[in-house]
């Protein structure tokens, strides 16, 4: 019997639109998949919150790829910059349509399952390069997803970052390497009673999400219910939900078309560099993220100029998880990024 007649059919996801409240973290998620540049999401709350559900529910949400046939990585077809060494010596003509990858990076990870390993012997032997793709290879043009994060070992995390940085893996090993395009967006989560994140790993996420256990009893009611039917019938749940994910699916794609015409003006500028200077932000990476955001906001509600409402609603996402400690203060992060909001643009 052939391998695939006894493969196991995919268990259905848990639909991103199905998710019950978590406004926040599906904004949040919705605006990175609009512009990947935003640079990725932190996503903190207690365990059972529904932050793996989420993100790995992205990938029915987000539009297709089309990919170069073959390629290990899943280039960009009709592109003669960032491609891996198969599309640039052998690439085929032909293409295929997949779905976005959301690949999960398990804790345990070693560095050669990341980035690839090099087979040395074949090497020597016979002259060849041998690479064994690993989880930076699968993730690339889609999103990289590592729970509990704040447990990864440091060494990772800088390997994951740069590469996020640069957009291009290389693994090096005996004089021997080999590059290949690594471009995704990084998405991290953790309960922040497992420990702090380092300020320099926070700032280099775009967005942060603070998501909290539901605590209105016709919210906890829905989320059971909900739950309870998609486990007794995976299928029949997404079949449900099948219209609305669609609708999502051709918005998120509509807005990813027309981000290129959204406009940030003078006024918009001006209101951002206020801000993180009011707050004391260091660097200007705030600025950048925020700038990206409001305009990813605005293409998601099909608006061609960036507005004080769009800034307003991403500037808490954005800017808060990057703000200095204040042990005096009652204030909550996105208390501080509000209040001072209000006080540059009143009402």
């Amino acid at each position: 019997m052939s391998s695939a007649a006894t493969a196991r059919p995919a268990r259905p996801v848990y639909p991103f639109v199905a998710i019950v409240g978590q406004e926040e973290m599906r904004r949040t998620l919705i605006l990175t998949a609009i512009d990947p540049a935003i640079g990725g999401v932190m996503i903190m709350g207690h365990r059972g919150t529904g932050k793996s559900t989420a993100v790995r529910a992205l990938a029915e949400v987000m539009p297709p790829l089309i990919a170069v046939e073959g390629c290990p990585f899943h280039c960009a077809p009709g592109t003669t910059v960032g491609l891996c060494e198969y599309c640039t010596n052998e690439g085929s003509a032909r293409t295929v349509e997949m779905q976005v990858p959301v690949v999960d990076l398990p804790l345990g990870a070693t560095e050669d399952r990341v980035a690839g390993t090099l087979d040395i012997e074949q090497a020597l032997a016979h002259g060849r390069r041998r690479f064994e793709p690993g989880v930076l290879a699968r993730a690339n043009r889609g999103f990289l997803y590592i729970d509990e994060v704040n447990l990864l070992e440091d060494h990772l995390i800088d390997l994951l970052l740069d590469v996020a940085a640069s957009g291009v893996n290389t693994v090096e090993r005996e004089g021997i390497s080999v590059r290949h395009p690594a471009h995704f967006s990084l998405i991290g989560s953790g309960n922040p009673e497992e420990g702090e994140l380092r300020p320099q790993l926070l700032d280099r996420f775009g967005l942060g999400a603070t998501i909290e256990t539901e605590r209105e009893p016709a919210l906890r009611v829905e989320i059971i219910r909900r739950r309870l039917a998609f486990d007794a019938d995976p299928s029949g749940f997404v079949a449900h939900w099948a219209a609305d994910t669609a609708t999502l699916r051709n918005r998120i794609g509509a807005a990813q078309r027309y981000l290129p015409e959204v406009v940030v003006p003078e006024p918009a500028l001006s209101t951002i560099a206020a801000l993180t200077s009011t707050l004391a932000l260091d660097g200007h990476r705030g600025d950048l993220t925020l700038a990206r955001a409001a305009r990813a906001h605005a293409a998601f509600e099909h608006r061609p100029t960036v507005t004080i409402e769009d800034l307003r609603s991403v500037a808490p996402l954005a800017l808060r998880h990057r703000l200095r400690t204040d042990p005096f203060t009652l204030d909550t992060p996105s208390d501080t990024v509000e209040t001072t909001f209000d006080r540059i643009v009143p009402g």
